[in-house]
């Protein structure tokens, strides 16, 4: 399966499965990363860690650990 840390940028993927538990999920369900969410990766740092992308209208920063438990498929 492919994470949300193995998208480069400009790539857009929607989210099958968020793996992340506990109140963080519910932070992030918040924010818009729930399945079927369209997100496009915008930049990630020089050792990938974090990574920008864009949900809905605004930009978002993960870290490379919760980018790891956020599996996607490509559009």
């Amino acid at each position: 399966m492919i994470t949300l840390k193995d998208i480069k940028p400009g790539q857009t993927v929607l989210v099958d499965n968020v793996k992340i538990t506990g109140q963080a999920r519910g932070r992030f369900m918040a924010m818009g990363i729930m399945k079927g969410a369209r997100l496009k990766v915008i930049k990630v740092a020089p050792l990938g860690d974090p990574i920008e992308v864009l949900v809905k209208s605004y930009n978002l920063s993960f870290r490379k650990a919760e980018a790891e438990q956020i599996f996607v498929s490509l559009v």
